[in-house]
């Protein structure tokens, strides 16, 4: 009989506990974004101490923040990628940069009453596979005692932009840059490497060389072909250029991405593979006061 209400007991205790509440913002203001063309000069994310700022975002581009997907893995209505809100929110006591996606997901499913659900669909891809010839990176040596210390694991990469580029900090000496006409890599792995290529390419990168190590490498592009692949990469932002640009990424042959990527003893393929898609089922075009 002991045994019986001690059960019952736990039972009482276990069930009664309250699921373990997401991280929130402590306040958040939604308001749609100003129409004219002055205001897209300081749009994007900016942190500042507990503030955060979003400025000209439209919801799906703030899906891609709180739920870290590409723009392709989302399916949406239109009304989705055109309307654009600014959000004002404070953190927390406690909150830090690298809490702020999923205060947002909070956010956007409270404000916009938004539901949805994944599912997985195929898309073209290129899968960066290892050449014929054989891997001719080279391997980044192992860290010193004192870098394993500074691990930064389970923190989000911290992105810089730089005058003609960008780059990617991964902590511990390890970075992606985009800048000069070449990409450079430091202690990338191959599975940090394709999703970043995926940025400046027309459709996503899956990386299929089972490559587990760390490399250096440097990617010489033709100036032309780097600059493609920035406008591509502003195309996949969401940034609206005009159609002499598009034209320039659409003439660019590629080719010195592809005898770079050959000298590391790496290839694009063409193929076909399952990646996860959010689908919308649905949103409210007017979020609730704030």
């Amino acid at each position: 009989m002991r045994q019986v209400l001690l059960g019952a007991l736990t039972s009482v205790l276990l069930f009664g506990q309250s699921p373990v509440a997401r991280p929130e913002f402590e306040v958040a203001s939604i308001k749609p974004s100003p129409p004219d063309e002055f205001n897209r000069v300081g749009a994007g994310l900016h942190l500042d101490g507990s503030q955060v700022s979003f400025k000209f975002f439209s919801l799906d581009e703030y899906i891609v923040v709180a739920y870290r997907v590409k723009r392709y893995q989302i399916s949406s209505p239109d009304w989705m990628a055109s309307e654009r809100f600014d959000i004002t929110a404070k953190l927390p006591s406690g909150g830090s940069a690298k809490d702020v996606a999923i205060m947002l997901q909070a956010l956007l499913e409270d404000r916009f009453q938004m539901k949805m659900h994944r599912e997985s669909k195929e898309f073209p891809v290129y899968g960066m596979v290892v050449d014929k010839g054989g891997l001719k990176m080279q391997e980044a040596p192992p860290a010193p005692p004192k870098e394993v210390q500074n691990d930064r694991r389970g923190f989000d990469a911290a992105t810089t932009s730089r005058p003609g580029g960008i780059t990617v900090d991964y902590g511990d000496g390890a970075y992606f840059t985009f800048a000069d006409n070449k990409i450079e890599g430091r202690k990338m792995t191959a599975a940090n490497l394709a999703p970043m290529l995926s940025a400046f390419m027309d459709r996503p990168v899956v990386d299929m060389t089972n490559l587990k190590g760390n490399y250096d490498f440097v990617l010489e592009l033709s100036p032309e072909d780097f600059r493609a692949m920035g406008i591509r990469s502003a195309i996949s932002a969401g940034v609206a250029l005009p159609p002499q640009a598009i034209q320039m990424a659409e003439a660019a042959s590629g080719d010195s991405l592809s005898n770079a990527m050959q000298k590391l003893g790496l290839k694009l393929e063409s193929r076909k593979a399952p990646l996860e898609v959010i689908v919308i089922d649905h949103a409210e075009k007017t979020p609730s006061d704030n």
